[in-house]
């Protein structure tokens, strides 16, 4: 199923009935012209609904309350046909929950110069009215994203796109669930947080879920479902065909693997569940059911199928993968959980190894992944473990990150550039090299400086763009380390926000 097929986003055309009747058919008219060719192009992920003409402070009220009740709609897009008194969208703005788009467009791309009179003026008024309702938006401090440029052009449509993605993986999370099986680990803080207050300010809720729970489900496990499964690891990824050996200690660990993944899609489905965290020293109880090794393999083919994941129970991750991998539906390249690991010291060609014990998404290979068996020494159970093995695409990339703060979330994000490794003979799991922008001491110097995690998720296919929607929507302090950043900037914009972030809270 495609995700956005359940969505919509709504087209409002703002107007008032001072040229006549005639003239607010026109506008109906062309707007709805340009919600069938935007529909039409082939760029936009979530179907526009054209929802007429709003001509007073009641309809748009109507509108706005009807939007915010529909389950479908996930964002509004209003433009300014002709002059549209702003002080009509007031009580209508007070009341709107969705995300806003303003597009500051007009139906036809050039002036007729020969024919233009001023009826022709009256009616396209889009240059002083999408002025007049930037300013009631800017007085109300209503967070929206502004789109400027011709309707039809491929660019537009395209700042349309990304924020429909935003708005749908911000849909999503609304009803996002995240299992935590174990807690935090090793008094890690960077992992933990505020759970409450994310639940406030982005929507996703997180519950701890007892492993002997997770037990039932690993225990109605039937040896048909497990056999099938196994199959299809076998038929999917490249293996040395002695893994097929069900005398072997490593097949037995392939079909436990397969048990495991089938218990944790099972209490997820039952539970409505859209992500997880897992720790890899609470595996299930010695006298009883429990796993024989930690899920990496089932976390893996879990991340693909768009379930979100953390390691050590690090469930803002978690709920942040799960949001980019709605965010990537249909785009080609992929997205992960990923951890630093190790560092790479070369001059320009300083880079940083992304890794995990097992837990990389294979949205990402570069080419098929590659089943094996290993011995995995950490965590509560020390022993033959199965995994995915693979290196990852080369080219830019995206990775982001949220950290609590105390009195703010702050997203944090870095462009960066996967590049071709060498051979890890010896190190046999899933893996990305990447140097991040704008290069090595500079962006790893202002992540540090941001307090960012050592947990990230990277995505191919995102841009900035989409993570500035996200924090516009979201209302979160957003930072993005690019080609341009500098160290010494980079201070300024850490040491002002946080000004910003204190005053606001004084005020509020």
């Amino acid at each position: 199923m495609n995700l956005f097929e359940q969505y919509e986003v709504w087209f409002v055309t703002g107007a008032q009935l001072l040229y006549g009747g005639d003239a607010v058919k026109t506008v109906d008219e062309h707007s709805t012209r340009m919600v069938e060719g935007l529909n039409a192009s082939g760029r936009l992920p979530v179907k526009v609904a054209y929802k007429g003409t709003a001509n007073s402070s009641k309809e748009v009220e109507a509108v706005f309350k009807a939007a915010n009740n529909d389950e479908r709609c996930i964002g509004v897009i209003t433009w300014m046909h002709t002059f549209s008194p702003a002080k009509m969208w007031i009580h209508g703005l007070q009341q709107l929950r969705k995300p806003l788009l303003h597009l500051h467009t007009q139906f036809n791309r050039e002036i007729p110069w020969e024919t233009m009179d001023m009826d022709f003026m009256n009616l396209n008024q889009s240059a002083h009215g999408d002025r007049e309702f930037g300013h009631i938006c800017s007085r109300m401090r209503i967070r929206r994203k502004v789109v400027v440029g011709y309707w039809q052009d491929e660019s537009t449509q395209r700042h349309i796109a990304v924020w429909m993605r935003v708005c749908a993986a911000w849909a999503d999370a609304q009803q996002m669930l995240i299992l935590r099986f174990g807690d935090q680990m090793n008094n890690v803080a960077v992992t933990d947080g505020d759970k409450v207050e994310a639940e406030q300010r982005m929507g996703y809720h997180v519950d701890y879920c007892p492993v002997s729970e997770l037990m039932e489900y690993h225990a109605r496990v039937t040896d048909a479902d497990t056999e099938a499964l196994v199959q299809t690891y076998f038929r999917e990824y490249d293996h040395d065909p002695s893994l097929e050996d069900r005398s072997t200690e490593a097949f037995r660990k392939v079909w436990n693997s397969a048990r495991a993944e089938l218990a944790l899609r099972a209490i997820l489905q039952a539970k409505g569940a859209k992500g997880f965290t897992t720790n890899f020293d609470d595996l299930g109880q010695t006298d009883g059911s429990h796993f024989d090794q930690i899920p990496g393999l089932a976390s893996q083919r879990l991340m693909a199928e768009g379930y979100g994941f953390g390691a050590e129970g690090d469930w803002k991750s978690a709920a942040l993968f799960r949001t980019v991998w709605v965010m990537s539906q249909g785009l080609p390249s992929g997205c992960s959980f990923l951890e630093d690991y190790t560092l790479h010291f070369n001059g320009r060609e300083s880079a940083i190894l992304q890794a995990h014990m097992l837990e990389v998404c294979p949205l990402i290979a570069a080419r098929k992944p590659r089943l094996e068996v290993h011995f995995l020494g950490i965590g509560i159970r020390k022993s033959l473990t199965a995994r995915l093995v693979f290196t990852s695409k080369t080219g830019p990339g995206c990775t982001a990150t949220v950290v609590d703060l105390g009195n703010r979330f702050r997203l944090i994000v870095n462009d960066v550039e996967c590049i071709e490794p060498k051979p890890l003979p010896k190190l046999p799991v899933a893996s990305a090299l990447w140097k991040p922008m704008p290069d090595f001491e500079v962006g790893a110097g202002a992540w540090i400086l941001a307090g960012g995690t050592h947990h990230s998720c990277f995505s191919y296919d995102l841009t900035a763009e989409y993570w500035e929607d996200y924090a516009e929507i979201a209302g979160i302090e957003m930072l993005h380390i690019h080609r341009g950043t500098t160290l010494e900037a980079f201070r300024k914009e850490l040491r002002m926000n946080e000004v910003y972030y204190l005053l606001n809270k004084a005020l509020c």
